[in-house]
């Protein structure tokens, strides 16, 4: 934008319309400048305004020509095609993108120098502080993760902190700004704010010491009667409903909405929070609370979800809010669950009943936890043949509303990947460990804090058994099914040779990769050789990248350690051996889900349907809402796969079978 001094004869017509100035030499203006466009309105310190002309479209079709009118305005530029009404206060010290509405603004200014919320240091996870997290625009979960969980490694953390400290200075400004397109209407104060292109803020009492980051194709939303201080929301954000936030980041396409409230957490991708409280919380991607009366407190959760009435207890009237807890991801707390921390649950768990016990289940995965005469009872792998399980894994990449062509959190969706596998193989060896040490007789075992079953470890180690046979062959039968068999050269020269030392797997937040590798970039951001946020980024999205890669080397050796050889060594009639035991446990598995979908077609699951009539009523009204179970997608999804699936296997077969015949 080019801009001029007034002229003697524009100063006069702005007089006549109601504006003064105490400096008119300061108030510089567009080539195209019509004072017909200003009413009622002061200027104070340097002012530059660009082209009003044109019209503000407002929500409902309604059209006003762009001006300024009621407002006074102190050290601003003004882009073009601006509509500003109604500032009841002032507006001070703000960089004004072409095309913004504001209407009805209490009062919009910066005080002082702002990094308008990056550097602002979150205790996140531990309420007694010593875990803080400092926020910045482009925290991702994962780099989250490691400033909030290794803080003994005292090098990564200082680099990392390095980083974001040298960022937030590079924002660190006395002016704020907001972005093209942004509508800010019916507003209260507003302090020290940097707002994104396209953010809608309507309705808000106040914010303070904050970014929102919008984009075009992914706008955040501020709405009725928020309050939030010291915040950063990612584009596409959704914050309204009368929101309490302090000291929060809200990652893409993140949620809070009808009361809720939060203090001193991180909220990332697709994380859904209504009615409830969250304090002192790491919540991982798709975290959802949606309850009132659940508390989400000093903890790690990630793909969570938490029922109604669920809350945990941090401290023990001791030292004070010291303790804290990990819910690993896809699991679930069931209505009125609680858990004293510190406590670790294993990841896709369901939890149930209260919990007074400090236990650690990482390593059962797929678990329930319940409580059983004020013991936990640990009932190992038994969510491995649940439909809700299954269910869980397809819903997470259909329910990812960003729509930011650049996303910060590399989310793998998978249901088992090395890292739950690698924890089944231990689950396993702990249980057939248990049964040595305490006796094959034994009715009860107990192990971290929970009481097993003996019918439950046997079932366990079943069930681990054969996910881990169902999940080895699904890698090895994909890279078969890629392409025509050839002949055993060709086919062994598809699997790469086992790296070794891939047993170990981190689930950063949400982005799974092995140890190794883990290790390696972590000494690359050590030694400042990844020393800003897009060579980090850009190293994330690697990992993300070849993931698919890495598990097949961890599954070359895993097999390996089973068979005594790698899958690049096989020979057909090996092949043959692995399909075959793979669509066993595929079959008995996919049966075994079916069977538990089924269950909400029994006749009990009719008996609140058909509120008038007898068992045809019933019946017919149970259909008419639910279906029945043939027409259920999960069901039909389970079956139709186990079609494919056994087709698959057996032409598999068949090629192999005749490759054998030939050597």
């Amino acid at each position: 934008m080019s801009f001029r001094p007034l002229s003697p004869k524009e100063i006069r017509a702005l007089g006549a319309r109601g504006c003064y100035s105490e400096d008119w030499s300061a108030l510089e203006v567009s080539p195209d400048f019509d004072p017909g466009r200003l009413k009622n309105s002061g200027f104070f310190g340097p002012v530059k305004i660009g082209s009003l002309r044109g019209e503000a479209v407002f929500p409902g079709g309604f059209t006003a020509p762009c001006g300024i009118e009621n407002a006074v305005i102190r050290n601003c530029t003004i882009g073009d095609g601006v509509y500003i009404r109604n500032i009841h206060s002032y507006l001070a010290n703000y960089d004004i993108a072409p095309g913004v509405i504001l209407d009805d603004v209490q009062r919009l200014f910066v005080d002082g120098e702002s990094s308008f919320g990056n550097g602002v240091r979150v205790k996140a996870a531990n309420e007694s502080g010593g875990r803080e997290i400092p926020i910045y625009d482009h925290l991702s979960c994962h780099i989250a993760y490691l400033l909030c969980f290794y803080r003994h490694d005292l090098k990564l953390l200082s680099s990392l902190e390095s980083m974001i400290a040298a960022y937030a200075g590079s924002v660190r400004s006395r002016r704020g700004s907001i972005g093209r397109g942004a509508r800010i209407m019916n507003c209260g104060i507003l302090e020290n704010l940097r707002i994104g292109e396209s953010a809608v803020l309507e309705g808000v009492s106040l914010l303070s010491n904050g970014t929102i980051l919008s984009k075009p194709g992914a706008p955040s939303y501020v709405g009725p009667k928020v309050i939030a201080r010291d915040f950063i929301f990612s584009t596409g954000a959704v914050v309204t409903d009368n929101v309490i936030i302090s000291r929060c980041f809200l990652g893409q396409a993140a949620e809070l909405a009808r009361l809720y409230s939060a203090s001193d957490s991180v909220f990332f991708a697709n994380c859904t929070g209504y009615n409830g409280e969250a304090c002192s919380v790491f919540a991982g991607p798709y975290t959802v609370s949606h309850h009132k009366s659940t508390l989400l407190i000093a903890g790690l959760f990630s793909f969570v979800n938490a029922g109604s009435g669920s809350n945990q207890s941090n401290h023990m009237y001791k030292l004070g809010p010291v303790h804290q807890g990990i819910v690993e991801r896809g699991s679930k707390t069931a209505s009125d669950s609680y858990m004293m921390w510190p406590m670790r649950v294993g990841a896709f768990s369901l939890i149930t009943g209260r919990h007074t016990s400090n236990s650690d289940t990482r390593d059962f995965p797929f678990s329930y936890l319940t409580e059983v005469s004020g013991e936990t009872v640990l009932v190992p792998g038994i969510n491995l043949k649940s439909v809700g399980t299954l269910r869980d894994a397809k819903k997470w990449p259909l329910r990812d509303k960003r729509r930011d062509p650049e996303i910060n959190d590399f989310l793998t969706y998978n249901l088992l990947t090395p890292y739950t596998a690698s924890r089944m193989i231990r689950g396993m060896k702990i249980l057939h460990s248990l049964k040595v040490t305490s006796g094959y007789s034994s009715m009860s075992y107990y192990y971290n804090g929970v009481k097993i079953e003996r019918s439950g470890l046997e079932k366990g180690l079943v069930l681990y058994q054969m996910g881990l046979t169902r999940y080895l062959g699904n890698l090895v039968v994909n890279i078969l099914r890629s392409a025509p068999l050839r002949g055993l050269p060709e086919i062994q020269g598809r699997f790469a040779p086992a790296p070794g030392g891939w047993e170990d797997w981190l689930d950063l937040a949400g982005l799974y990769l092995p140890c190794q590798k883990a290790e390696v970039f972590f000494e690359e951001i050590r030694c400042g050789k990844l020393a800003c946020p897009e060579a980090i980024r850009g190293e994330l999205e690697n990992f993300h990248r070849r993931f698919g890669e890495y598990e097949m080397a961890w599954a070359g050796e895993i097999i390996k350690q089973r068979t005594g050889k790698a899958p690049g060594e096989f020979d057909c009639r090996d092949f043959i051996r692995l399909i075959r035991e793979w669509i066993e446990a595929v079959e008995e598995l996919d049966l075994l889900r079916i069977k538990d979908g089924e269950k909400e077609f029994s006749p009990i699951a009719r008996s609140s349907y058909g509120i008038d009539g007898g068992e045809p009523e019933r019946n017919a009204d149970f259909a008419q809402v639910r279906g029945d179970s043939g027409e259920n997608d999960i069901i039909r999804l389970i079956r139709e796969r186990l079609d494919l699936k056994k087709k698959s296997a057996r032409e598999l077969t068949a090629q192999l079978e005749n490759l054998a015949a030939g050597e």
